[in-house]
């Protein structure tokens, strides 16, 4: 058995970081990786989870006696998927978030600043 160094939680953790931690603990706990398709089902059962969650905290609906409503943890469990699928794709997540924030950066720059619909007076 391999021994697993893992990052210190209490230290600053780039998402390149976490992209090698969650390959790490799936080659050596995990054993591999599921499927693509697998994951991708993971994935949509995580965002159900989260809904879930939102749905009592934030929605209308009422908990159910005992259940666990950890948002944190859920959105986590988002990351830790999503990373996973990233590195079976040979996705650099740090790469691919910057491009995406340039892109939001550049295609948005005024559009949600100048929707009328965002107005603070529009706000719950």
């Amino acid at each position: 058995m391999r021994v697993m160094l893992m990052p210190d939680i209490h230290a600053p953790l780039t998402i390149a970081d976490a992209q090698r931690a969650v390959d790490q603990w799936i080659r050596t706990i995990g054993v591999r990786y599921f499927s693509p398709l697998t994951n991708m089902a993971v994935l949509a059962e995580e965002c159900g989870e989260v809904a879930r969650v939102i749905a009592r905290t934030d929605g209308e609906q009422s908990a159910k006696p005992g259940e666990r409503l950890d948002l944190a943890d859920e959105l986590a469990d988002l990351l830790w998927v999503t990373m996973a699928i990233a590195n079976q794709h040979g996705i650099d997540l740090t790469e691919a978030f910057a491009r995406n924030l340039e892109k939001k950066s550049t295609r948005d720059a005024t559009r949600h600043r100048d929707n009328p619909r965002l107005s603070e007076t529009q706000a719950n």
